[in-house]
């Protein structure tokens, strides 16, 4: 099994794939927009308190506020360490399947308000959770984590955990023991996957680092007096090295020389055995063109998915939701229907799994497989889609098959999906992705004429300019009615076509 990580770095934009075999497991885009906020710790004000929502607003310095949950709130003063919502560490980022699962000090009953936490004019030091997704701000957190390599600093929490993906016990319970003899006080650490097998001193060096770069922060947060920047988290080439090319990753290929040279210089500070597999592409034909990646981006922006069996899939995103449908297309099967339609289902779900990953969708997804008759059957769909999202980084939570054979199931949402960050609502039909039909149309410009014959002069000529398609519609199919309609109105009707019409674009004016 051959896994890459593709890096296509210009000015204006950073594309990073990781591939498998040929295919497309994650995709990130970083746009050089500056609003590259997720891990980026602010000095922050709050500037609304809302006890009906249990959240606050708070200004970052940017021209809409972001919002922290009372949940993710953290203070310091005697009993509040006691309260049990639960908490967030740096919500959305790369790191969160990396984390065991963190179980405060609980105290039953204990119960904290928004307003008994924060009050308007106070600062705070918050850290970007989630970038701002569609007309929702940026989601904070003032438990603050710092990943390294390595290690994840968490000094708001009294915590040390293992990455869940290092199964063997002794290595967890040695590393356990490593950081419990190094920390200070009761900073809270969390071992990353690429720690197994890391000795002591790599580890002491570490810790010994983003201790460092926490007391900088807390330094900045002392000085400032407005809200702003304390710390801006490493852009996404850097962040790509550190979360993502571990021991399982067999090259990074990279398509700039600028970019090459600051990763070597990151790899030689933080995991020098990688240097030797990071490459600098020099090929003639474009990065992702030559590892087949931009044919993979132009699929995940299309709605109809052909599965390989002949089926298809259909996925619709709208505000509230993404619907999923799932059709047997040309495929007919062998033996008999149910397993025709068993079958269709069962690739549309590692299809489904692999473009929710893709595609980065989050929020509520309804998927509508093809109805089987079968309790079995249906079951088997079911487990087969739990399992197929295993290896899916974003929390998911998924219900069984409906009798009407849908299956309901959340993802969280950690980014912009694909769609909306590379598209944007169509500008001829406003988003609604149909158009108007051609005859539709047409009786929208009787209905028009027959208002403008009523309050223009008596006898004057009605011009009717319209796009090529509606004047080819009038003067063909709808030629009678135009005979009509000058009879009823008892004015003549002189249609013109218009090149540079939009297919809805009319006008009608008389002479």
């Amino acid at each position: 099994m051959v896994s890459e990580l593709i890096i296509n770095s210009r000015p204006h934009e950073v594309r990073v794939a990781l591939v498998e075999n040929g295919v497309v497991l994650e995709l990130h885009i970083e746009r050089k927009t500056g609003q590259e906020l997720t891990g980026n710790i602010y000095r922050g004000r709050v500037v609304r308190v809302l006890p009906g929502m249990q959240a606050a607003f708070v200004d970052i310095g940017f021209d809409r506020t972001a919002f922290l949950y009372v949940s993710d709130v953290h203070k310091d003063f005697v009993g509040l360490e006691q309260m049990i919502f639960p908490i967030s560490v740096n919500d959305g980022n790369p790191l969160v399947e990396e984390q065991d699962e963190l179980k405060p000090n609980a105290l039953t009953g204990t119960f904290f308000n928004i307003e008994d936490l924060l009050h308007e004019g106070e600062d705070i030091m918050v850290q970007v959770a989630k970038e701002p997704i569609g007309t929702k701000g940026a989601r904070l957190t003032s438990h603050i984590s710092l990943p390294g390599r390595h290690l994840v600093l968490m000094p708001t929490v009294n915590h040390i955990g293992v990455s869940r993906r290092i199964e063997d016990t002794e290595e967890r319970e040695r590393l356990r023991n490593i950081i419990a003899e190094l920390r200070p006080g009761e900073f809270g650490f969390i071992a990353r996957t690429v720690s197994e097998g890391a000795d002591r001193d790599k580890l002491k060096s570490e810790m010994d680092f983003l201790l460092k770069l926490w007391a900088n922060i807390k330094e900045k947060m002392a000085k400032l007096t407005s809200p702003g920047l304390l710390h801006r988290d490493l852009n996404v080439s850097l962040r790509s090295v550190r979360d993502l090319f571990t021991r399982e990753v067999d090259r990074l290929i990279i398509d700039s020389e600028e970019e090459h040279k600051n990763i070597m210089e990151f790899i030689e500070t933080f995991a020098p055995r990688l240097k030797y597999s990071v490459e600098l592409y020099k090929g003639v034909d474009p990065i992702f063109d030559t590892y087949g990646v931009e044919m993979e981006i132009s699929r995940a922006l299309e709605k109809k998915i052909w599965l390989k069996s002949g089926g298809y899939i259909v996925i619709e995103q709208t505000e509230a939701m993404t619907a999923i449908d799932v059709n047997t297309g040309s495929y007919v099967g062998a033996r008999n229907v149910e397993e025709t339609i068993l079958k269709t289902n069962l690739e549309a779900v590692k299809e489904i799994a692999y473009q929710l990953r893709l595609r980065n969708i989050g929020g509520l997804i309804v998927i509508d497989f093809i109805d089987m008759e079968k309790k079995a059957n249906q079951d088997r769909v079911f487990m087969t889609l739990k399992d197929a999202l295993t290896k899916d980084k974003a929390k998911t939570y998924v219900l069984r098959m409906s009798e009407l054979g849908l299956i309901e199931m959340t993802r969280k949402r950690t980014k912009e999906n694909l769609n909306r960050l590379m598209s944007e609502p169509c500008s001829y039909c406003e988003g609604r992705g149909t158009l108007k039909s051609k005859k539709t149309i047409c009786y929208e410009i009787f209905r028009d004429l027959e208002r403008e014959a009523g309050s223009s002069m008596e006898g004057a000529n009605l011009f009717v300019r319209v796009n090529p398609q509606i004047d080819h519609v009038l003067k063909d199919e709808e030629q009678q009615s135009i005979v009509d309609m000058e009879k009823r109105i008892n004015r003549p009707i002189i249609i013109i076509a218009k090149e540079e019409f939009h297919l809805e674009q009319y006008e009608i004016n008389s002479e």
